[in-house]
């Protein structure tokens, strides 16, 4: 197992690594919506933090080796499952040509009281 530190992606708040590789799989954890600009969480919006998510989550996983083509699994945590329609609009044009697999979980709350957060397994 290796342990990465891509500089892309915030700094963990916890006890806990933003991305772990081990064989040829690439584990992100859950990110939350940061606009890597300002710093800012995004927050009401759900459209616009999926959309900053999976942007994220991009930069990341090619600063990993990976990419967004390689993903075989992500995890959706939405704290309002009525908002599914569109979070998963933002979802499909970033996905459009792969469908990793996928789970979809309403949660009763979210770090720092965001509206989505979403973790991925890639390949490299």
């Amino acid at each position: 197992m290796e342990v990465l530190n891509p500089r892309s992606a915030p700094q963990p708040v916890g006890p806990y690594s933003v991305a772990v590789k081990t064989g040829n799989l690439i584990f992100l954890s859950g990110q939350i919506p940061v606009d890597r600009e300002t710093g800012e969480l995004i927050v009401g919006d759900v459209r616009k933090a999926t959309k900053t998510i999976l942007e994220n989550l991009k930069e990341i996983l090619e600063e990993c080796g990976s990419s967004l083509e390689k993903v075989v699994k992500v995890t959706l945590y939405l704290r309002d499952i009525s908002r599914f329609t569109d979070v998963n609009d933002v979802y499909a044009s970033f996905f459009e040509g792969h469908r990793p697999a996928r789970t979809t979980v309403e949660v009763s709350n979210l770090p720092k009281g965001v509206d989505v957060e979403i973790d991925v397994v890639a390949e490299v």
